[in-house]
């Protein structure tokens, strides 16, 4: 088995030791490899979980496959899709500013779900009436 080195903010540090001494987690250790297997699932559905008890542990932290999506963003459930379709329902009905309200409230100008949407927008505009 190889040995990283891995340096993390004190707050997380705090926060991984709490989850311990909680007993949520056995070890530091074994947090850390359950956090980097989860997330290799997340990213890869293929990917090959060699963490002992690891499906264990995920269900006694009570990890659905809902958490899993809305953690992806690539669900039903997730605020992004009701985005789309606040979006949606404010373009079809020709309540630009409404939509753009919107996005201004909940989204940062940068991130790529707000652009997104603002293109989503911008084709309501461009349909003619």
């Amino acid at each position: 088995m190889a040995k990283d080195t891995v340096r993390y903010p004190d707050e997380v540090v705090e926060a991984i030791d709490e989850l311990v001494d909680d007993g949520m987690f056995e070890s530091k250790s074994e947090f850390y490899r359950f956090s980097a297997e989860y997330v290799l699932t997340l990213l890869n559905n293929d990917h090959d979980v060699k963490t002992f008890n690891f499906d264990e542990i995920k269900t006694e932290l009570d990890i659905s496959e809902e958490d899993h999506a809305k953690a992806l963003g690539a669900d039903g459930g997730t605020f992004f899709l009701d985005a789309v379709i606040t979006v949606r329902k404010h373009g079809l009905r020709g309540d630009y500013e409404a939509a753009e309200r919107f996005i201004d409230t909940h989204y940062e100008s940068t991130d790529q779900e707000c652009i997104i949407l603002e293109e989503l927008l911008g084709t309501y505009r461009s349909e003619p009436t």
